[in-house]
């Protein structure tokens, strides 16, 4: 007995459908349908063969370690199985992300308006007290030349007056250079920020889509998360392999150093368990995952260092 017959007897076993086996598994019913009658060249590639038939055997209650052992000249088998290369992979740990970066930077741009509105208000007390202090004075003088019919020319008030003058325009003068330090600290904010553009969308089964990532900081980080299980394929430009296998939970947040790769491809199953971040970017599938459940992306590198 072939390994598509056995796992077709053990579904039939349990009087599952096709349709409600791909609602459990998250795989296409055309690649169920494959596996079972051992149409393997059918599958996105090897490595999917494996990932594939061990989540039919989890659903149908096999276990899957057994199964592929018993059937390994059967099943077709990865060019390098279970030894991707990590000595460019950083792990972190979802404890240690609160740590990543300071939260006052995020939070630089509000905290300048505040002391730009507090300055403002103070401004304005300042000259309210001075002109309600120069009204009174003004009040008082009229008041004593009008009792003693004597005009008097006092140079003092020529001085306040001057004085005050200086004043407003140095006050002037500090609210226009702050509004100026403030436009500028956000022109820069917003220069530095990454961009992740969609430059062509795949068509195709799976599809296959290419992004275009722009970004002024001297080091790229591809940072990948899993709320499950995923079938994860990292490559760069030239083939060279970082990562090869199914990627858990239990794994994520994982870090790539891609500072030095001009592209980058990702070969991902079930994508609605991953987020793809670049430099805190995140990568928008443009495909819905409901729709499709694996995807090829091409990200084509353009830092401005």
């Amino acid at each position: 007995m072939e390994i598509g017959e056995r796992l077709r007897e053990a579904r039939e076993t349990k009087d599952l459908s096709l349709d409600s086996l791909q609602e459990t598994t998250k795989i296409q019913k055309r690649y169920l349908v494959a596996i079972e009658e051992g149409n393997f060249h059918i599958l996105p590639g090897k490595f999917y063969a494996r990932a594939f038939i061990k989540e039919y055997a989890n659903a149908v209650g096999l276990d899957p370690n057994e199964l592929l052992e018993e059937y390994k000249e059967e099943v077709p088998k990865t060019e390098e199985e279970n030894d991707a290369p990590y000595t460019r992979i950083q792990r972190t740990r979802k404890e240690s992300n609160a740590e990543k970066s300071p939260a006052i930077f995020s939070r630089l741009p509000t905290i300048i308006v505040i002391l730009l509105v507090i300055g403002i208000i103070l401004a304005a007390w300042f000259f309210y007290m001075q002109s309600t202090s120069g009204s009174d004075e003004a009040d008082s003088q009229e008041d004593q030349n009008d009792n003693e019919e004597i005009i008097i020319n006092n140079p003092d008030d020529d001085q306040d007056n001057s004085e005050e003058d200086a004043a407003d325009e140095s006050n002037e003068a500090t609210e226009e250079d702050a509004e100026e330090d403030a436009s500028e600290e956000e022109d820069a904010e917003a220069e530095s920020e990454a961009e992740l553009s969609l430059a062509e969308e795949g068509t195709g089964s799976p599809p296959e889509s290419t992004f275009d990532f722009t970004d002024t900081g001297e080091e790229i980080t591809l940072t990948l998360e899993s709320s499950g299980n995923t079938w994860l394929d990292v490559q760069n430009g030239d083939g060279e392999s970082f990562y090869s296998q199914e990627f858990s939970e239990d794994e994520s947040p994982m870090e790539f150093d891609m500072s030095d790769e001009e592209r980058i491809y990702l070969s991902i199953g079930n994508v609605s368990d991953l987020t793809v971040t670049i430099n805190g970017t995140e990568l928008e599938y443009p495909i819905d995952p409901d729709e499709e459940v694996f995807q090829k992306i091409w990200i084509n590198m353009d830092s401005e260092t």
